[in-house]
């Protein structure tokens, strides 16, 4: 088959990491040798209605350089918006950024690497997907450049249909085997086999300044499972934010929590080696 949806954090084909219920455990400390990684909508920034409704405020603008002063550099942002959308929500703040899911990432060397949509029947399967959302009042397609992202938070009644429309329009076409539906929170999402969020933070970790560092990630939905799936496997620490099954140890309650345990960070500890334990 050609098609099939992502649910627990890992494609078929691929190791998984089990999502499961777990009790609240608040993260330890950032300190100066950690390697950190932000997930934006629902972390950093509540969620909107819409992509181009969220609200940047002026405090998560300053708090992004000041992290990255604190931590040498090592910060990015993991998120699955395209580039250029994440680049106008932070005018001004040049962190490394991996949009659309790690398939197109800026290392902090500034060199981007971006690996444009090849498959054959792609043209046709939104042209065929625009005529869906277009009959439903409240879905919105978002062609990011290389995925297509489905968003019905304002029909949240239309969640099922969405997802047997989208398997369907995603059987039946041609030259897209490869890809896969990836849902999250109100959003269900085309993208290509082979790149996720844990890929590229696994990339990040190969450079520096984040090479050699405790490596850490924050998120809220499902497609940051890839992410929490790849930190915890090199020893770092995987934060899910709200409720929620998840594979991640730590847990933060809202955005407003993200924040406060961030804007912690800046004040420099006595034994940053102690909170590593």
């Amino acid at each position: 088959m050609p098609w099939r949806t992502v649910a627990d954090g890992a494609p078929r084909g691929r190791t998984r990491t089990r999502r499961r219920a777990v009790r609240r455990v608040a993260p330890p400390p950032l300190y100066a040798g950690c390697a950190l990684f932000l997930d934006i909508d629902g972390t950093l920034l509540d969620l909107a209605p819409t992509p181009d409704r969220v609200r940047v405020d002026a405090d998560v603008a300053t708090l992004l350089p000041a992290l990255w002063l604190r931590l040498g550099g090592a910060v990015a942002l993991i998120t699955g918006r395209a580039m250029a959308d994440a680049e106008r929500l932070f005018p001004g703040v040049a962190l490394p950024i991996a949009g659309q899911h790690g398939l197109e990432r800026r290392a902090a060397d500034g060199s981007i690497g971006r690996h444009e949509r090849s498959a054959p029947g792609f043209a046709r399967l939104r042209r065929e997907l625009e005529r869906f959302a277009a009959r439903h009042e409240g879905l919105l397609l978002e062609d990011k450049g290389a995925t297509l992202a489905m968003h019905y938070r304002q029909a949240p009644g239309l969640a099922s249909h969405v997802h047997r429309t989208l398997r369907a329009q995603l059987a039946a076409a041609t030259g897209v085997a490869a890809w896969h539906l990836q849902p999250g929170k109100g959003i269900l999402e085309i993208t290509p086999d082979g790149h996720d969020k844990g890929t590229a933070i696994r990339e990040y970790m190969m450079e520096q300044p984040f090479r050699g560092r405790v490596p850490v990630f924050v998120g809220d939905d499902r497609t940051d499972e890839y992410g929490f799936g790849a930190v915890t496997h090199l020893g770092g620490w995987a934060i899910k934010v709200g409720a929620g099954g998840t594979c991640a140890r730590f847990r933060l309650a809202d955005v407003a929590a993200v924040r406060r345990w961030l804007t912690a960070a800046l004040v420099p500890t006595e034994s940053p080696a102690s909170e590593t334990a």
